[in-house]
């Protein structure tokens, strides 16, 4: 699928460490000295840190070096981080350190912040893989338009984190770089794609990240590892430029017509940090125009009119994720806000099937042609009510049949734009049950998931959350409470088009008035 490949491995040892559990590095990084209440630091939310960087509390350097003495106990046990480039990221602290001493000003919002990105995102000089063998040794010359963001924002790219191969599975693990955890629990999957990106920040390894999310990727690492997580809105462009995102292959210039890239955060407010530096347009058109997202205009829970739909029979989530959503309406109610519990904006099923049948489209554009030529002849001889039938027939449909879906999905917009005429969020589960058990092992098709003692399809993890996906709305994830085992457990923000910063808002709105969700014991211990 991806036949590129990189010679650039003499460059790639150079630039980064790979795999610190493997190699010595870890054993070169000492903690920082402590001292004006700076110790923990790293652990601190974003705000905290580039507000104590800003205020010269504490040095980019000693920042640095107090993180990755945390990844050196924490990220062997995890291996969510795959790649560092720890020479790279002291010089770039020293450099941030010595701007601001000299000038008095930062660079950006992210003045001297080390943080993480995903192994999807290309960044320049650094390995960057998403998993595939096809690229282990691909080292880009030039950074993904959303690094770019972070790089100009004076953020410090330390590492990346890591991605099931190609970012073609919702749990994390490739052959190249293995198995990330679940930060809370060794037989649990942290979800996929984006699982290296969010069980970096619930254990404390970054204190932001960037994920991608065509089919839940961003979000269900997110629920399923504790942290918060932002789909951003998406119409005929995405409001965060996707170039430079794996897949598509290097050198491509498009994307998918449904990826849309955010912010993994461990609080609410550091998601709209984050989100400040990546809403912008791509770097040809930043000459032209600006993106302005609405500001929330409401200020109280008790001015929200807010549907919630708890359960469905597509899609039935566990009694436990049943019950979280009862405490979520009885604290929404308490607050005096207006709950719908009858609302239902879309048909699940009908939503699913047209989310997947575009799915399936877009992801063909990257088929050998010879590959695609055997796809075309095999969907041709299928019936129409063979299993196989969705997947290739949509693989392969004619442009005629693709324009027919958009059709149906511009439809659907509007059916959801109606909807938020007289509901201004949408709650729902982020997914059917807390963290499911890790199926590494186990071949796609033999995969299943149990939802209160039921056998359901591997996939039904990502139905609530692709209610969104298809009609490109805004969606977060914020951790809510957690189950009888220590598992965190989440909800689901819907709101509409541009309607990113309400759903933020929202969010924190909500989190003192709903069960704390736990911290993963790398942030206690």
């Amino acid at each position: 699928m991806m036949s590129r490949r990189s010679l650039l491995a003499a460059s790639a040892a150079a630039a980064s460490v790979i795999g610190l559990p493997r190699t010595a590095a870890a054993a070169e990084t000492k903690p920082a000295a402590a001292g004006g209440g700076t110790g923990q630091m790293h652990l601190a939310p974003a705000r905290t840190q580039v507000s104590a960087l800003r205020n010269r509390q504490i040095s980019s350097r000693a920042l640095l070096d107090q993180l990755l003495e945390h990844h050196a106990r924490v990220n062997p046990g995890l291996n969510a981080v795959v790649t560092l480039d720890i020479e790279g990221a002291r010089a770039a602290a020293d450099k941030a350190d010595k701007y601001l001493a000299a000038t008095g000003r930062t660079l950006g919002p992210l003045h001297g912040l080390p943080l993480t990105v995903k192994d999807a995102l290309e960044t320049k000089g650094m390995r960057t893989t998403c998993g595939s063998t096809d690229l282990t040794d691909h080292v880009p010359d030039t950074d993904a338009d959303a690094v770019a963001l972070l790089r100009a924002a004076g953020a410090i790219i330390i590492g990346k984190t890591n991605v099931p191969t190609l970012c073609q599975d919702i749990q994390t693990s490739n052959p190249i770089f293995g198995k990330t955890k679940n930060p809370f629990a060794e037989d649990r999957t942290a979800g996929g794609s984006s699982g290296g990106p969010a069980a970096a920040v619930a254990a404390g390894l970054t204190p932001l990240e960037v994920g991608s999310d065509l089919a839940g990727s961003l979000r269900l690492p997110a629920a399923y590892c504790g942290v918060y997580a932002l789909r951003t809105s998406r119409g005929a462009s995405p409001i965060v430029p996707t170039r430079g995102h794996i897949p598509r292959p290097p050198d491509w210039l498009t994307s998918s017509d449904m990826v849309t890239l955010g912010p993994i955060a461990r609080t609410a407010a550091d998601l709209a940090l984050l989100l400040d530096v990546l809403a912008a347009p791509s770097p040809a058109d930043s000459a032209a125009w600006k993106i302005r997202l609405p500001a929330p205009t409401k200020t109280r829970l008790s001015q929200y009119r807010v549907g919630i739909w708890a359960d469905d029979a597509y899609c039935g989530v566990d009694s436990a994720t049943r019950n979280l959503l009862n405490q979520v309406a009885t604290a929404l109610r308490t607050a005096g806000a207006i709950i719908d519990n009858s609302t239902r904006p879309v048909d699940m099923a009908t939503s699913d099937i047209l989310f997947q049948r575009l799915l399936y489209a877009t992801a063909s554009a990257t088929a050998t042609d010879a590959g695609f030529a055997d796809e075309i002849k095999a969907a041709d001889a299928m019936a129409d009510d063979d299993p196989a039938a969705l997947f290739l027939k949509s693989r392969t449909m004619r442009h005629r049949d693709w324009a027919r879906a958009d059709e149906d999905r511009q439809k659907l917009r509007g059916i959801w734009a109606d909807y938020f005429t007289e509901h201004d969020i949408l709650i729902t589960p982020a997914a059917p049950t807390a963290a499911v058990l890790d199926q590494t092992s186990v071949p796609v098709p033999q995969r299943y998931i149990t939802v209160d003692g039921e056998k359901r399809s591997y996939f039904a993890q990502t139905s609530w959350i692709n209610l969104a996906s298809p009609v490109g709305l805004p969606s977060l994830v914020l951790p809510v409470g957690k189950t009888a085992e220590g598992l965190p457990m989440s909800i689901q923000l819907i709101g509409p088009y541009l309607s990113d910063r309400t759903l933020v808002s929202v969010a924190k709105l909500l989190a003192p008035v709903l069960p704390a969700a736990p911290k993963a014991p790398a942030l206690t211990a």
